[in-house]
């Protein structure tokens, strides 16, 4: 067997190995799974309407907006926070405004934080998303 041929298989072998020794490194895995967070405030200001954000399983988000519930992809590794494309259910209500600066805010975020029962999703302009859980 060649040099290469050999160079190829290690490396084949290698990438099976780490591929099944991946483990969830986004915020999931720092504390944040098997929770429901309920948002509390957006750029520190009180928030008047019922969201959500969950980590059901490694590279998931999900939760529930004003009006739809929501889903969309996450494989950032803690600290770092980004939700993938957004999916949502189409429903009309009339929280359909703060159903969509709360998204559009949420798909802003950029770091995470958790603390205890605190969850903090920022950027490095400041903005801010904080939610508490009951757990």
């Amino acid at each position: 067997m060649t040099r290469w041929r050999w160079a190829s298989l290690i490396f084949l072998g290698v990438s099976m190995v780490l591929a099944g020794c991946r483990q969830d490194e986004t915020v999931s895995a720092y504390g944040a799974s098997d929770k429901v967070w309920r948002l509390m405030e957006m750029d520190d200001q009180a928030v008047r309407y019922r969201a959500t954000l969950t980590f059901p399983e490694p590279g998931q988000i999900t939760g529930e907006a004003p009006c739809n519930t929501y889903t969309a992809t996450m494989a950032v590794p803690y600290p770092w926070f980004e939700a993938g494309a957004i999916s949502t259910t189409r429903l009309a209500c009339p929280g359909l405004a703060d159903e969509t600066e709360f998204l559009s805010t949420l798909s802003d975020m950029t770091l995470s934080e958790v603390l205890g029962d605190t969850l903090i999703l920022s950027t490095p302009e400041d903005r801010k998303m904080v939610f508490k859980s009951d757990d």
